[in-house]
C-alpha cells in the first residue's frame, strides 16, 4: 500500500462523468465534502438538477451540467460552459459507463452491443478527456481518475459481460496511452476498480457500498501529483492490469 497524506483541494475544480447516481453521485459528494467545487454531469438535465439539488441541500458546491459522453456537440458545449464558468478544472473522473448484454455469451453478443458498449465505455473517456485535459496540461497540472472494474483485468478475466468486460481492458490501455502522453506535465492518469458495488447496475446484492466504492477515486483525485501515474488502483492499492 501506498502511504500518502490526505492534502488540502485548494479550491479546486472537479468534472464527474455519469454522475446523477451511484458511485458517480457519490464521487461528486466525497469531493465536495473535501472542499471541491464539484461540476456533477450526466445526459439527463432532470437528473443532474436533481441530483445536484440534493447535494446543495447539504451545503455542497455542486453545479449541474448536461454531458452526454456519447455526443460530441455536448462535450464540447459542456467543456465550453465549465470552462468559462471555472476557468480551470484540476480533477476528471471518467466515470460514466453502460452494462448490457451481461449474461451474453461472446459469439452471441451483437455487434451493435460492442459498439454501442464501446461508445460509452471507452470512446466517451478519450472525448472527454480530450476536452478537459489539455487545460490540466497548460496549468501544469490535475488527476484523470478513470473508473475501471475487475472485469478488465486482463490478469484475471473470464467469460463474463464479454462487450463491458473488454471496454474496460481497453480503458485500462487508454489510462497508460493518457498517462505516457502527459508524463511531465503534472497530470497524473489513473484507472480503479471500485468493486461489486450496490448501485442500479450493480444490484442489490453487491457486497460494497457507493461510499465505499468511491472511496479509491476520491482518495486518487485529491492526491494530485503525490501519487504515481498510469497505475491501476483497487482499495488504494496499486493491481495487476
Amino acid at each position: 500500500m501506498i502511504a500518502m497524506r490526505d492534502p488540502e483541494p485548494n479550491g479546486r475544480v472537479a468534472v464527474v462523468t455519469g454522475a446523477n447516481r451511484g458511485i458517480g453521485l457519490e464521487v461528486c459528494r466525497q469531493l465536495a465534502a473535501a472542499g471541491v467545487r464539484v461540476v456533477l454531469t450526466g445526459r439527463d438535465r432532470d437528473a443532474v438538477e436533481d441530483a445536484a439539488t440534493g447535494l446543495r441541500a447539504r451545503q455542497l458546491d455542486v453545479t449541474p451540467a448536461v454531458l452526454d459522453v456519447t455526443d460530441d456537440r455536448s462535450i464540447r458545449a459542456c467543456a465550453r460552459k465549465v470552462l468559462k464558468q471555472f476557468a480551470r478544472v484540476d480533477i476528471l473522473v471518467n466515470n460514466a459507463a453502460v452494462l448490457v448484454a451481461e449474461h451474453s455469451e461472446l459469439l452471441a453478443t451483437s455487434l451493435q452491443t460492442f459498439r454501442a458498449t464501446f461508445e460509452a465505455n471507452v470512446f466517451g473517456a478519450i472525448a472527454v478527456s480530450q476536452a478537459f485535459v489539455p487545460t490540466m496540461v497548460e496549468r501544469r497540472g490535475g488527476s484523470v481518475v478513470n473508473v475501471s472494474s475487475a472485469a478488465g483485468q486482463l490478469s484475471s478475466m473470464s467469460t463474463y459481460a464479454p462487450a463491458y468486460s473488454m471496454s474496460k481492458a481497453a480503458l485500462n490501455a487508454f489510462t497508460l496511452q493518457l498517462a505516457a502522453a502527459t508524463r511531465g506535465t503534472g497530470v497524473i492518469v489513473n484507472s480503479v476498480n471500485p468493486g461489486w458495488v450496490r448501485t442500479r447496475m450493480g444490484g442489490r446484492g453487491a457486497p460494497r457500498s457507493a461510499e465505499e466504492g468511491a472511496n479509491t477515486i476520491v482518495w486518487l483525485a485529491l492526491q494530485g501529483a503525490d501519487v504515481p501515474t498510469g497505475k491501476f488502483f483497487s482499495n488504494r492499492r496499486v493491481i495487476e492490469w
